[in-house]
Order: structure tokens, then sequence, then C-alpha cells
């Protein structure tokens, strides 16, 4: 696991660094756009503990539908010339158009699942949690976030919705 020994901004690779979500296999897959996240170590005795990325997703995401039924999903990231495309994934739905081609973005096999040709760097990994945030368990000033964009977060009924969270192993960075 020679990617424990490269070094990363855990803080700004999300935050600063667009990435995407590609969930499915070649028959069937999504991708959408993430940008809250981070890395981290758990679940393991210590200096034996799995590299993890962790994701956070709304539930109305297409991309979401795919997520219970894979083992495996991607997270990409990309150079500054492609915030297009992923401005695009985030605002469009798979539902209805094959976004990724819309995107200009070409799709590829890795592993068992999807990623994206024109990615810098490619985070492999095997799901390991999935859960759903139960609103009450929110501080006062998270829920007020969340009610300020009930269109956004949707539970589809008027009100809002928190994320998952998505917990994955890291098994290969591809660069």
């Amino acid at each position: 696991m020679e990617f424990r020994k490269k070094e990363y901004k855990p803080f700004d690779i999300f935050d600063s660094e667009w990435a995407a979500i590609t969930v499915g296999n070649r028959e069937k897959f999504n991708a959408c756009l993430v940008s809250w996240g981070s890395l981290r170590n758990i679940w393991g005795a210590p200096g034996k503990s799995k590299a993890t990325v962790t994701l956070y997703i709304h539930p109305s995401r297409y991309t979401a539908e795919f997520i219970d039924d894979s083992e495996y999903f991607t997270v990409s990231f990309f150079d500054p010339k492609y915030k297009k495309a992923l401005a695009y994934l985030g605002s469009h739905s798979g539902r209805n158009e094959n976004k990724i081609e819309n995107a200009g973005l070409m799709a590829i096999p890795i592993g068992k699942t999807m990623g994206f040709k024109e990615a810098k760097q490619t985070f492999l990994c095997k799901k390991l949690c999935k859960q759903q945030f139960d609103k009450e368990s929110f501080v006062q000033e998270i829920r007020d976030y969340y009610e300020l964009y009930p269109d956004i977060y949707t539970d589809g009924h008027g009100g809002w919705e928190p994320h998952f969270i998505l917990i994955g192993e890291i098994e290969q960075i591809i660069d």
C-alpha cells in the first residue's frame, strides 16, 4: 500500500479540489459531484488501521441509488480546467440524461466499478459503511444550514433531509 507514504492535504482535498464519486458497473453507473469528504484511518489496531475516504452524499442524488447495490466506488479528483464539467455533474441528474457524456467526460472501468479518464487522481474504494444522519442528532446551527436550502436538501415533502455518510476503504490510488 504505497499510497500510505504519500502526502495529502486532508483538509483541502475536498474543500478546494472538487471531486466526483462514481458508483456502478460498466452496464449501469452514475457519478455526482462531491465536495464534502475527508481522508482518515479507522477500524484497526495501531499501525494497521484501514485507510479510508469518508463522503457525505444527499439521498436525493441519483448516484445514491447505486450505493446500496455496489461493493466498490471511485472518488476522482481533477485539474481546475475540469471545474465546468464537474459543475455540470453537480447540477444535472443521470436519471434524465447521459450527464457524463454531456459534461464532456469519458468514463472508464477501474476495478469492479467506473472512474474517469480525465481524472488526475482516483481512489478506488471498497464500501465499508453507509449510514443516514438523523435530523435530531444535529446541533441547531447545522439544522439551520439545511433549513436554508430545502430545495437542495429536499426530503421530497417540502422539508429537508440530511446527507448520509459513506465510508470506503482505499484499495488503490491511481495517479
